[in-house]
Order: C-alpha cells, then sequence, then structure tokens
C-alpha cells in the first residue's frame, strides 16, 4: 500500500468515468493549475506520435493552466482527424474553464487507431469540472491506468529555512515499455516557484536517470508523456534549494519507474542490468540494453533458469567496441558465473538457480577497469505476457 499522496496547493483535480473505457472505471482525467504555475515536459522520441503529444508540444509554449488526459484510447494514427479531435476536446475545456484553448495540454493512452468520441468529452469533461478538489490526486492516479494491476504514485516533501516543499508524482505504464520514453504517462507537481526553463533542466536530468532506464519489452509508444508542474505556492524559489529539489525530484521519478517495471505485464521478477568497466557510459548502457531485450534472457529469467550462456551471448553481440573476453566478470546478485571470460571455477548450476529463483535479481557485467556504469531496470518474460497483449483488443 502505497503511502498517502501529498496534496499540492495550487493543483486541483478530478477523474470521472466518461464511457471512453467499456467499463466503469476512471477514464477522463483534468488537472486544473492555478495561475502563475509553469510547467515543463519531455516527449516519446517515436516518430509517428499521436495527435495530442503534436497538440500538447504547441501548448506546452503558452503557459499551461490545466492538463486533460483520457485512458482508453490512444488517440494515435488517426491522422488530421485526430488532430481536430484533440483541439476540440482542449476547446470544451477551456470553455468549462474560462481559459484559452492553447493553455491546455492534452495526452491520451489505450488503443492505437482509433478515433475519439467527442461525446464522451462533451459530457465528461463539465462532470469532471464540477467535481475538481485539492484533494483528489488519488483518483486521477487510477483514471490514468490501461493494462496496469497497481496504481503509481509517490510523494516527498523537505524543508528550506522552516518553510515545506512538497512534490506528488503519478503514474502509468506496464507495457509497451522501452525509453526515449516508455509507453507511459507520469504527472509530477510541486509547489516550488520556478521558470518553465529551470523545471525543463530538472526534469530532462531526472527522466534520464529514471523513465529511460526502463525496459519491459523494447517497443517505445507513440503517446509517451512526463510533465513537471511548479505551482508557486511554497514560497520558496527552486534556485535557493536546486540541489534538494534534484534529489527530490529523481527519488519521485527513480520510484515511479521501477512501480512500472514491478508492474510489467505479466512481470514476476524486477531485475537490474548493472553493467561497467567499458570505455563510455553510453557502451556500458547499450550492452545493459543488449541483456535487457534478449528474449532468450529474458524467458530464462521467468524460468528461475540458471542459463548463464544467453548473457554471456548477449553480452557478446552487443555493438560496442573495447569488449575484450578476458575482462568479462558476470554475477547473479553476488554469485560469481563468468570470471576474466570463463566459467567461474566455484560455480555450481545448483547455486544459480537458488538466484535466478529470487523475485529480485541483479545481474552484474563487469568489462574492464573504467569507472563507467549504467544501469537498467526490467523484468522476466512470461505467458501472461503474451495473453495480456494477445487480447488486449478483445
Amino acid at each position: 500500500m502505497n503511502d498517502p499522496l501529498l496534496n499540492i496547493k495550487g493543483v486541483r483535480c478530478a477523474a470521472v468515468n466518461a464511457g471512453i473505457k467499456n467499463n466503469d472505471d476512471l477514464d477522463l482525467s483534468v488537472i486544473s493549475l492555478v495561475e502563475g504555475s509553469e510547467t515543463a515536459a519531455v516527449f516519446t522520441q517515436n516518430v509517428f506520435c499521436a495527435a495530442p503529444v503534436f497538440v500538447a508540444k504547441n501548448h506546452l509554449q503558452n503557459i499551461p493552466r490545466a492538463l486533460l488526459i483520457n485512458s482508453g484510447n490512444a488517440n494515435a494514427g488517426t491522422g488530421e482527424k485526430g488532430l481536430e479531435n484533440t483541439i476540440k476536446a482542449c476547446e470544451i475545456l477551456a470553455n468549462e474553464l474560462n481559459i484559452k484553448t492553447e493553455h491546455i495540454i492534452p495526452f491520451s493512452t489505450g488503443v492505437i487507431g482509433q478515433q475519439l468520441d467527442l461525446s464522451n468529452f462533451e459530457s465528461g469533461i463539465p462532470k469532471a469540472v464540477s467535481q475538481l478538489s485539492d484533494s483528489a490526486i488519488n483518483d486521477v492516479s487510477k483514471g490514468i491506468l490501461t493494462t496496469d494491476l497497481v496504481e503509481k504514485n509517490h510523494s516527498i516533501s523537505f524543508e528550506v529555512d522552516g518553510k515545506t516543499v512538497s512534490l506528488t508524482g503519478i503514474a502509468k505504464g506496464s507495457g509497451m515499455i522501452r525509453p526515449d520514453m516508455a509507453t507511459m504517462l507520469s504527472f509530477i507537481f510541486t509547489d516550488i516557484g520556478a521558470s518553465q526553463q529551470e523545471l525543463q533542466d530538472c526534469l530532462s536530468l531526472s527522466v534520464n536517470q529514471s523513465f529511460n532506464r526502463i525496459t519491459v519489452d523494447g517497443d517505445t509508444s507513440t503517446n509517451d508523456a512526463c510533465t513537471l508542474s511548479a505551482s508557486n505556492q511554497s514560497g520558496v524559489q527552486l534556485r535557493d534549494c536546486l540541489k534538494d529539489f534534484q534529489m527530490a525530484l529523481n527519488e519521485v521519478t527513480k520510484t515511479l519507474a521501477h512501480m512500472i517495471v514491478r508492474d510489467g505485464e505479466g512481470a514476476t521478477k524486477f531485475v537490474e542490468i548493472r553493467a561497467s568497466g567499458l570505455d563510455t557510459d553510453e557502451d556500458c548502457l547499450e550492452v545493459a540494453y543488449t541483456v535487457a531485450h534478449s528474449p532468450l534472457v529474458k524467458t530464462a529469467l521467468f524460468a528461475s533458469d540458471a542459463n548463464w550462456g544467453r548473457i554471456f551471448a548477449a553480452v557478446g553481440r552487443s555493438k560496442v567496441n573495447g569488449l575484450v573476453i578476458e575482462n568479462i566478470n558476470i554475477y547473479l546478485n553476488n554469485l560469481p558465473i563468468i570470471t576474466a571470460g570463463e566459467i567461474d571455477k566455484q560455480y555450481t548450476e545448483e547455486a544459480g538457480s537458488v538466484e535466478m529463483s529470487k523475485s529480485e535479481i541483479v545481474i552484474r557485467i563487469e568489462m574492464g577497469k573504467s569507472s563507467s556504469s549504467e544501469s537498467v531496470w526490467t523484468t522476466d518474460l512470461s505467458y501472461d505476457y503474451v495473453k495480456i497483449n494477445a487480447e488486449y483488443r478483445t
């Protein structure tokens, strides 16, 4: 059970069932930001990004005053009509809040290739606006989910000269997860005062060490986004506590990122791939991702099969320079399996199976003496992953 979320002064929200999903779940969320707030964001790197991503990027330049989020329909692959529907949905909310359309940033998640039914927004948005509250972030945390099994949220606060700065973040995502970014949405709110550029700098740093270091299946979505909104209600300015704020933000994003991996579709294992010793961090990251994306490694993890040859082979085919077999050491948790490029003399299949059967596993890959190091967090690949994704639209 997650700890209670901190309410952020200046942030009001609501989530309702608008009929976008084919059930009674919450599926339409509105978040209203007090005047004087600033928002930064990062988005998917997928070339075929969804209509709401195009609109959100444009509207982000106009000091956003509200976020409009729907789940159940990604509004991706929907062409000009999708863009028109996105803008129309923003117009509906803008009229309800008495602000300009370009001050709304929209987000969608769900099935790709289906047009939005605007009647859901015409009826749902007024209902959501009438329920706006400064203590409904938990409802939004539920309302953004799709195939997720659990809500993902985290709060943190710290003191600056007797004043409290608070951050609360929520996220969704459990499959089609691969950075830049994953199939995920995340919304983070704080009461600190900051410019958009200050927030952007902090968010980019934080996302790079959290959401951009997770993978469930290697697929990058069309709709991914992460926002950071600051309401300027705490009486504290970011420039006066930059280090503390960055540390707090990093904790929020990393916690949310790990929650996404733990809720990976059909996942039974939470796995860290830690690669070190090559000339650059980028090379270490490439090795970590190559291992993390190997279906053979992932299915061995699911089976608790200590098939170290699959890990060894994945390292060897990584597209990096400087791999020397005699420099390779590989560990399962603290158990050495490969030492100087050969199976460790003390290694036994029984010992390997014990480590592979654990629900949390660290695969440590040492490839040299350099201080470069990167970690990626991932899951195993189970029968349920195939079932969930095979039946996603049925």
